[in-house]
């Protein structure tokens, strides 16, 4: 049977209200305007550091269970190029101050958990798992960038180009593209399940940074 939407089409619309809230979200409207404390910013940062700890990892198990050679390399090429940009700016915005493990915070042990329990999944679904960390950050990049004031100054612009860079985008729709062949090929259930992880780790996005914006930490 003809599928006549894309599944990445019907899985953004899922997500979409949950996009919006991200965008109206006080941590990204203070980013965007350079007036983000260097706290909250510093906190995000860290907690970013140990998300993307496991993260090439995680990038890599899919790479090992992907029959298609392209998707394989791809998944293999966003482990290491990908991770490697990102972990320059927080060298350069932490100085080497990487957290240790265990200072991890509740919203960031949770949604790597979430994402480590897609491992005994469908490929598919795990795949589908970690799309958001490439599609919102790339839509939020984009958004910043088309707000910003001619002229002014941001002491985040650094992060903001990171996200808004073609090269960015480019990786993101290769990984929109290889979720729509694995859906292609999926039975209704599989791309049900697909969606349904690709909007809960939407939420992970926002839950992330409303984390950092309330400067969460351990009741206990």
């Amino acid at each position: 049977m003809k599928i006549l939407k894309k599944w990445s089409d019907a899985a953004w619309e899922a997500a979409e209200p949950v996009f919006r809230e991200i965008l109206a979200h006080p941590f990204i409207g203070e980013l965007s305007a350079g007036t983000l404390s260097g706290e909250r910013f510093r906190y995000y940062l860290r907690q970013d550091a140990l998300y993307l700890a496991g993260y090439a990892r995680l990038l890599a198990h899919i790479a090992s269970r992907l029959s298609d050679k392209s998707h394989t390399e791809a998944f293999l090429g966003f482990a290491t190029d990908g991770i490697a940009v990102e972990r320059a700016l927080h060298e350069s915005f932490l100085g080497g101050d990487i957290p240790a493990p265990d200072q991890i915070s509740p919203s960031c042990l949770l949604y790597t958990s979430v994402l480590q329990s897609q491992a005994l999944a469908p490929v598919e679904v795990e795949a589908a798992a970690v799309l958001p960390c490439f599609w919102v950050y790339q839509r939020v990049g984009e958004a910043i960038l088309a707000q910003q004031r001619r002229g002014g100054t941001n002491p985040y612009a650094r992060w903001i180009a990171t996200y808004g860079d073609p090269s960015f985008a480019a990786a993101t729709s290769r990984a929109v593209a290889i979720c729509d062949e694995l859906a292609e090929r999926a039975g209704t259930e599989t791309r049900r399940a697909m969606t349904d992880i690709f909007v809960r780790c939407t939420r992970m996005e926002w839950l992330f940074w409303e984390s950092a914006w309330q400067l969460e930490q351990w009741k206990i």
